[in-house]
């Protein structure tokens, strides 16, 4: 298979100048992108230490009572 000049194969070349192209162009795309990658921060970062806390961590005091609980849960629902 033909490489070009950077190693990558023409196909895989062309579709990387593609994106790389449009992102570098782009003008609202920059503060939409912006938007959700700020929007997903605040899902999975804040979000989850205030309504999902580690109750195994908080209830267990170590590893072997974390996994006997989570066994018993699993068997004995």
């Amino acid at each position: 298979m033909p490489k070009t000049l950077d190693g990558m194969p023409p196909v895989i070349h062309k579709i990387f100048r593609f994106y790389y192209d449009g992102f570098r162009n782009m003008t609202w795309g920059r503060k939409l992108w912006g938007i959700i990658l700020l929007k997903l921060f605040i899902m999975f970062a804040i979000l989850r230490l205030f309504f999902f806390p580690d109750i195994l961590q908080r209830d267990f005091h170590s590893d072997e009572e974390r996994s006997d609980h989570v066994l018993e849960q699993i068997i004995n629902p």
